[in-house]
Formats: C-alpha cells, sequence, structure tokens
C-alpha cells in the first residue's frame, strides 16, 4: 500500500514538473518571438551623430533611416521627422544586409515554435498518450529556436563590432541631406543587448524542450515496464 500511495505521489510530481517544463519553454518561446519582432523593427541598428545644421542624428534601421530636419512653415522653423527607405540607393555593407537576411529568417521561423509547441501542450490537454509525437514537436522546436539564435546572434553582434569598432561601407545615397564624411561619433544602442536577450530566451527555451523530451522518455519507459508486468501477471 506504501508503495503505491508513493508511486502515487511520485507520479502527481512527475506531472507537475512536465507542465513547468512545457510552459516555460512555451512562454520562452513566445517571448523569443516578440523580441525578434521588436529587433527586426527597431530604428536603432545604427545612430550617428553628425557636425551639420541640417541633420545632427540619424537613425538607422534595417529597412528605414529616420532623421529630424528643419522646415520652414508660415515663417516659422519647425522640426519633422523623417523617414528615407534603405533600399538599393543606398552602399549596402555586407554585415548589414546579412543583419536583414538573418533577422528576416529568424522572424519568420519563430511563430513555427510556437505553433509546435502549442501542438504538444494540445496532445497533453487532452492526456493522448503519443509520447512520440510531443517528442517531435519539442526537437523541432529546439532545431529551430538554435537556428533562430544562431541567426540573431550573428546578425546583431556582427553588426555591432563594424559599426562600433570598425569601418563600415555603409553609406547614405546621393540625395540624402547629409554626408558620411560628416559624422563625428557613433552610439551604442539597445539593439545589441536586446539580441543577446531574445538569444537567451530562445537557449532557456531550448534547454526546457530538452528536459521535457528527458522527462517524457523517463515515463514512456515507466508505461512500458507497468505494461509489461501486467501482461506477465496476467500470463
Amino acid at each position: 500500500m506504501c508503495c503505491i500511495q508513493m508511486k502515487q505521489i511520485f507520479s502527481r510530481f512527475a506531472g507537475v514538473k512536465e507542465w513547468i517544463f512545457r510552459l516555460t519553454g512555451f512562454l520562452c518561446s513566445l517571448l523569443s518571438s516578440a523580441f525578434g519582432i521588436i529587433l527586426a523593427s527597431s530604428r536603432y541598428w545604427r545612430l550617428w551623430e553628425f557636425d551639420s545644421n541640417v541633420v545632427q542624428l540619424v537613425y538607422i534601421g534595417l529597412w528605414e533611416a529616420y532623421y529630424q530636419q528643419e522646415f520652414q512653415i508660415s515663417g516659422s522653423v519647425t522640426r519633422i521627422l523623417v523617414h528615407s527607405p534603405v533600399n538599393s540607393s543606398w552602399t549596402i555593407s555586407p554585415e548589414f544586409r546579412c543583419a536583414q537576411n538573418l533577422i528576416l529568417l529568424a522572424m519568420f521561423i519563430k511563430p513555427v515554435v510556437v505553433i509546435f509547441s502549442s501542438a504538444a501542450i494540445r496532445v497533453s490537454i487532452i492526456k493522448a498518450s503519443v509520447p512520440k509525437i510531443q517528442m517531435l514537436c519539442y526537437k523541432c522546436c529546439i532545431l529551430i529556436l538554435g537556428l533562430s539564435s544562431l541567426c540573431t546572434v550573428l546578425a546583431v553582434t556582427w553588426n555591432h563590432v563594424v559599426d562600433i569598432y570598425g569601418e563600415t561601407t555603409l553609406d547614405f545615397p546621393p540625395t540624402f541631406p547629409v554626408r558620411k564624411e560628416a559624422l563625428t561619433m557613433k552610439h551604442h544602442t539597445h539593439v545589441f543587448p536586446i539580441g543577446v536577450m531574445t538569444t537567451t530566451l530562445s537557449l532557456f527555451g531550448m534547454i526546457m524542450f530538452l528536459f521535457e523530451i528527458r522527462s517524457l522518455k523517463i515515463q514512456s519507459n515507466l508505461n512500458a515496464q507497468d505494461a509489461s508486468k501486467q501482461a506477465d501477471q496476467t500470463a
């Protein structure tokens, strides 16, 4: 009787532990996807300061650049935020082009993680005894999170190092109101810390899914042993 009670307690504890792994991994994946969207839409991939009376600061995002410019409106000077698309008229540097492609790839594949982890949780909710399907879903999640983490950390690190500590070939189109020669300072931005946070969340989600796979394997082996004992007793 005591052994049965201990087994029931262990089974309940294992179930709670599995749900902690599932929900934590799902939440980390969801947060990583949200941070990835923030990273892709950020206008602070580069923040350059210029010695110019027309434009002092230029905020360069992956897809658009922003700057404030003074205009004469009804006899008064007004500063207006102007945006310029980063397109083929720009001189796009290799690290910036790489960041565009890698961040775009990471942003598009991360929702697949949410879909697979949701499917695995759904299987757990309906209490279907199909651990192989759950493990397959979690393995897909780990693979995609690993790829997106690699893309994100490579994009933000290469961009940060080349922009702050190296020489970048990124340059404005001829119609831009300020020239790169007037550049006086490059500022640190929040893009690199957000990229590190996004990667950390993805890695933590991977760890949770690995623990969940291990827990499912143990539970599957225990169920197989119980089934084998019952079959022997019946025989």
